[in-house]
């Protein structure tokens, strides 16, 4: 696949701050809580891997793979489990750790799917958010940065599998929002 150009949103640097940062405030909520961190596949991984090394406290790891996107830029509604938890999470804390809130589609259900395996507590943790593009209402307990309504890719995101690699988040220029 031939790349197309990109511009940098967020620098390399910036996010490992940001992502200190946030772990740091888990690190004090969840002292003593022992949280399963459950980490939406694919695009989450880069980030779920950095947070979790800055994070001083006991946690455990489990992921999901949801889509809602295939090879578009576009949000389909449609939300699809290609892989499930592998352990129980009743009386869990569980602290969803996600790349971007986009439409909130695909979270609002995950969530809701959570909350009704009997959880202790479900909460979530964004890198980026992207409030202009929210279709329902749902909010991150513990968000990275806000962004204006551009497709972005890089530190995880990706188009069309591509550009995941990247150690910043991009604009992808030409694609639609």
């Amino acid at each position: 696949m031939q790349l197309q150009e990109t511009k940098t949103l967020i620098s390399a640097g910036e996010i490992q701050a940001k992502v200190a940062e946030l772990a740091g405030r888990v690190d004090k909520d969840y002292y003593g809580k022992n949280p399963l961190l459950l980490c939406v596949l694919k695009g989450a991984v880069i980030f779920l891997a950095d947070f979790m090394r800055c994070l001083t406290i006991p946690v455990e790891i489990d992921f999901m793979a949801v889509s809602s996107y295939g090879a578009s830029t576009k949000s389909s509604g449609v939300v699809r489990i290609l892989k499930d938890l592998e352990s129980s999470i009743e009386g869990r804390h569980v602290l969803i750790v996600e790349d971007i809130i986009d439409t909130g589609l695909t979270l609002k259900y995950l969530v809701e799917n959570l909350r009704s395996r009997g959880p202790a507590t479900v909460k979530i943790v964004t890198l980026l958010d992207k409030p202009d593009r929210r279709e329902v209402d749902i909010e991150a307990d513990y968000c990275g940065f806000k962004i204006p309504n551009e497709f972005v890719v890089g530190y995880g995101l990706d188009y069309n599998e591509g550009y995941r690699q990247l150690p910043q988040v991009s604009v992808l220029k030409g694609s639609q929002k």
